[in-house]
């Protein structure tokens, strides 16, 4: 018996699950039919992979040897079949990217851009606020490709076999207030400006809750927090009930005020990913075009950016 690809596939899920029936049914196979696989399998390696033990299976220490170099096979001849199955959807009949994002002013001038370069391009747009469900659904195949950010200091659990291509480094994250709040008379607004102002976030962005609050006590601050949509929190700030953390690429509304928080305290990480690199480069320039373009439209942000001598 020689080993394919579709056996190593097998010693994975039975690693990965740690049980026979959970891996026959993650391959949709019957349990007996998985367990003969198994038997053959050893037989033509000469030794047993796994051993039963009470909670299930238990990789042999060939097992643990058989499967360090079974894996990254398997992630290849993977991203191997989804690249090809992407290159011939797009040859057939043009390339429909399902595209996930987290919010930002950058996806409509994204989106104009795909559909200008390439007639053929029609992007499938889904809107999420946790970045994590996003990269879950591209790692599953649900959605293409996912725009997102990530709170520094809480990074992302980044699915195996994903690409990544980081699109900011580090954007530093702004703070909305009433545009009479003493503070917006400053250029940059020290923390300390706010010490009184309650602050309003919405807890369901993946790090955001808990981004903010490390900000705060690093800077002797227990100021109250609330919870609540960044469209509520705005109306909320132009009046003066709370104040709320804004990206840089915002525009300002009537009665709000968008200022850099002194020393930038507050920053994320800006990526894309993918299963493949060819999905990324399909759509990464126009995603960058898009973003510094509004990046240049946004006052506070082109100002920021000016000072430090980027873009």
């Amino acid at each position: 018996m020689e080993l394919e690809v579709r056996h190593l596939r097998v010693l994975c899920a039975i690693a990965d699950t740690g049980s026979l029936h959970k891996a026959a049914r993650e391959l949709g196979l019957a349990q007996p039919s998985l367990s003969t696989q198994l038997r053959r399998i050893e037989n033509a390696l000469g030794a047993p992979l796994f051993v039963r033990v009470r909670t299930g299976c238990r990789p042999t220490p060939l097992g643990l040897a058989v499967l360090g170099r079974a894996r990254p096979l398997v992630a290849e001849f993977e991203a191997i079949v989804t690249e090809a199955r992407a290159s011939a959807a797009r040859a057939a009949d043009g390339f429909h990217p399902r595209i996930g994002a987290t919010a930002s002013r950058a996806i409509p001038g994204w989106l104009r851009r795909l559909r200008a370069r390439e007639p053929r391009i029609e992007p499938v747009l889904q809107m999420n606020v946790s970045a994590k469900a996003l990269l879950d659904m591209v790692a599953a195949g649900r959605l293409d490709m996912a725009f997102v950010h990530e709170v520094e200091g809480s990074p992302l659990r980044i699915p195996p076999g994903l690409r990544l291509r980081v699109l900011v480094e580090r954007e530093p994250q702004f703070v909305t207030l009433a545009a009479d709040h003493p503070a917006a008379s400053r250029s940059r607004v020290r923390l300390a400006d706010l010490a009184g102002d309650r602050w309003m976030v919405d807890s369901t962005v993946d790090g955001e809750w808990e981004g903010l609050s490390r900000v705060l006590r690093a800077a002797g601050l227990r100021p109250q927090m609330l919870h609540g949509d960044y469209l509520t929190a705005y109306s909320l700030a132009a009046i003066g009930e709370v104040v709320t953390v804004s990206q840089p690429t915002a525009h300002p509304r009537h009665g709000l005020a968008i200022r850099p928080l002194e020393g930038d305290p507050i920053g994320v990480r800006l990526l894309l990913a993918a299963r493949t690199e060819t999905e990324l480069d399909d759509v990464y320039p126009a995603l960058e075009e898009a973003y510094w373009a509004v990046a240049r439209e946004a006052p506070a942000y082109r100002e920021w950016l000016g000072c430090f001598g980027r873009r």
